[in-house]
């Protein structure tokens, strides 16, 4: 089988979460496949494995809609895009396009780092369910991260097509902490800082927690930063990071209490299964694909109280109950792995190029 990968939503610096998932499927993949990768920047290629590339125009060009012309050229069996968005008109290969989640139709605010047009057309675009259709009805076959979005997906009948499980996984290389070491009083957040996340209800929890210190690790916009340091209780410590490699992430995460994160919304939760992967407990919205991400490894909470939220972080305090956390976590987290994700892919993949030969 000969498969591209579309890599051109990879980070050049430092991997965000389409980018990790895009670079970790390419290395697993490359191993069961003939895999060439799509990107738009050579500076790309720090953060993608060793695989052969092909180097066209970015996923925002005007030239998208196109772009199907470029890759026919390179005579794949099957294309993949870690987005719904790739061009398709007039490809001779299958495509698999993937949606991860529906969050922006609950909350359609568009990402702050997208140009002024870009996120108008985003509001736009999640104000109805047609568009989505259009989208993911030109592939031969849709792929999503979990079931629970796979069940949303049918629900709102967004495709025709076969929809397939491909499976987030934590960072590979990943050690289990030392757990002869007493965690220290602090707790983790990595994730955006957008609404939805819910970060203002984790710093107003800091009131309640004397003696623990907040990590909030991703980069953040001025404005927000300033909006969330007015919520910070007095004599509480919330310390803004701005930002942290791969590294600092898992020396953190070995040092800390616990992760929490508080979302509304989510597609998979990778944060969550990162800290189980290392043994670090997780507190989280009692949300349908938290359950499924972490079935009882996670302490769930109320993600509009901050009493409960503490009071979870309190419970877990305890040395003998982080311990039994902390094993659960683990054990929870050996299901993930990034070679199972790229057999669902291959398998998907498969299937496509049998139903094209069909026709």
């Amino acid at each position: 089988m000969k498969l591209i990968i579309d890599a051109r939503f990879t980070k050049t610096t430092q991997h965000d979460g389409i980018s990790r998932f895009t670079s970790c499927l390419i290395e697993e993949a490359a191993k069961l496949a003939d895999v060439t990768m799509l990107i738009n920047d050579k500076d790309q290629l720090s953060l993608l494995p060793d695989v052969p590339y092909v180097l066209i125009n970015s996923p925002l060009s005007p030239m998208e809609p196109f772009v199907a012309r470029t890759v026919n050229k390179l005579k794949p069996d099957v294309v993949f895009s870690p987005m719904q968005t790739m061009g398709s008109l007039g490809r001779k290969y299958g495509l698999i396009l993937t949606l991860h989640d529906l969050i922006y139709y609950e909350f359609p605010q568009a990402p702050g780092f997208l140009p002024a047009p870009v996120r108008l057309v985003w509001y736009l675009f999640h104000q109805m369910y047609w568009p989505q259709r259009l989208l993911l009805n030109r592939a031969d076959a849709v792929a999503t991260v979990s079931q629970t979005t796979k069940g949303l997906m049918a629900r709102h009948s967004l495709t025709r097509r076969p929809v397939g499980i491909v499976s987030n996984a934590p960072a590979p290389g990943a050690a289990p902490r030392d757990s002869t070491v007493a965690p220290e009083p602090m707790l983790l957040y990595m994730g955006s800082f957008m609404p939805y996340k819910n970060v203002e209800t984790l710093i107003r929890a800091m009131k309640y927690l004397p003696g623990f210190s907040l990590h909030l690790l991703s980069n953040i916009a001025p404005q927000r930063e300033t909006e969330l340091r007015e919520l910070i209780p007095e004599n509480s410590t919330v310390i803004f990071h701005h930002g942290v490699s791969d590294t600092e992430y898992q020396e953190l995460l070995k040092r800390s209490t616990a992760l929490i994160s508080l979302s509304r919304a989510e597609g998979y939760g990778l944060p969550l299964v990162e800290a189980m992967s290392v043994g670090t407990p997780v507190v989280a919205t009692d949300m349908p694909i938290f359950r499924e991400v972490g079935a009882d490894a996670i302490s769930y909470v109320d993600p509009q109280d901050p009493q409960d939220v503490a009071r979870a972080v309190t419970h877990l305090a305890v040395p003998e109950t982080w311990h039994a956390a902390s094993r659960s976590g683990l054990d929870r987290a050996r299901d993930f792995s990034w070679s199972v994700s790229a057999q669902q892919l291959l398998d998907l993949a498969k299937s496509v190029m049998k139903e094209r030969k069909q026709q």
